[in-house]
């Protein structure tokens, strides 16, 4: 099963939000107590996100926590280790595979402590700057429970401030560090690679052509931070109709020809081998995954 499309950040200091979250059609959730929610509001936020996690069904709620360096951490993983419903926490601005396995051991204690089973809580590492795009891979490898890297590549963000850049949707000014954060997720054998923000809100046809560029990449889901980016979303991270029946197609003459003793055929007039056909499984396994789920 993919790990979700559509992660929506929720202010897990804002009450009103947090009721809301439910009804929403979105993959997943970020219960954020990081950059969203004020200083004088991180005990709030860590109580709302004891409060209204067990009221998602099916383990839908990560937590994004606050940095090593904050002072907030551990008081953060105490608050979201064993509450109910969480699937696991998305990690800030992690640069080396030290900061990784440091916040494998702490999260560990924790399950050891509380009884859970280790390895339940899974991470997704936020690559937020140059050193973290350059340890991409090496973190992504530096503990079992990491599913997934994040870019972190929204205008006028950490990122994108680090590098010293300009930033536009199809401009090439990040290509690279998105491309190589890709890549490191993908060579770590992650199956949902996740893409960053999209940061102005009202700009849904740039929502839009920055997802399908993202999905090009080969990006499988993002993270959002408005409702309105939940359907286009699900939508264009989503095999197309016609995408579905020509891989459908490729799976049926490959396996004929298979049965007549030929390891390769073609369709639509383009050679299908077993790399072709492993592809098309993949994409139809997944596309009815996501069907069964809903």
């Amino acid at each position: 099963m993919p790990l979700a499309r559509s992660f929506l950040y929720v202010p897990a200091n804002r009450e009103k939000f947090l009721e809301k979250a439910s009804g929403l059609p979105a993959d997943a959730f970020i219960f954020d107590l990081e950059d969203s929610v004020p200083e004088a509001e991180k005990a709030v936020a860590r109580a709302g996100v004891k409060t209204y996690a067990p009221k998602i069904a099916s383990r839908r709620v990560w937590v994004r926590v606050n940095g090593l360096d904050t002072g907030l951490a551990e008081a953060d993983l105490e608050a979201v280790v064993g509450t109910a419903g969480i699937a696991g926490i998305f990690l800030p601005k992690v640069e080396t595979p030290d900061d990784v396995t440091r916040w494998d051991r702490m999260i560990g204690a924790l399950e050891a402590a509380r009884g859970i089973d280790a390895g339940s809580i899974k991470l997704v590492l936020s690559i937020e700057s140059a050193l973290g795009v350059l340890n991409a891979y090496a973190m992504a490898v530096a503990a079992a429970r990491t599913v997934s890297l994040t870019f972190g590549g929204a205008r006028d963000g950490d990122l994108n401030t680090d590098l010293g850049c300009a930033w536009s949707i199809d401009g090439p000014e990040m290509l690279h560090t998105r491309s190589h954060t890709l890549l490191a997720a993908r060579a770590a054998r992650f199956d949902t690679p996740l893409d960053g923000v999209f940061a102005d809100v009202h700009d849904a046809e740039g929502f839009e052509r920055d997802t399908l560029l993202s999905r090009r990449l080969g990006y499988r889901g993002r993270k959002l931070i408005h409702p309105s980016q939940i359907e286009p979303c699900n939508r264009l991270y989503r095999p197309t109709d016609a995408e579905l029946a020509y891989y459908a197609r490729v799976l049926d003459a490959f396996d004929k020809a298979v049965a007549q003793g030929s390891a390769s055929t073609t369709v639509d007039g383009r050679m299908i081998d077993v790399a072709m056909a492993n592809a098309a499984r993949r994409t139809l396994e997944a596309a009815a995954a996501w069907k069964k789920a809903g």
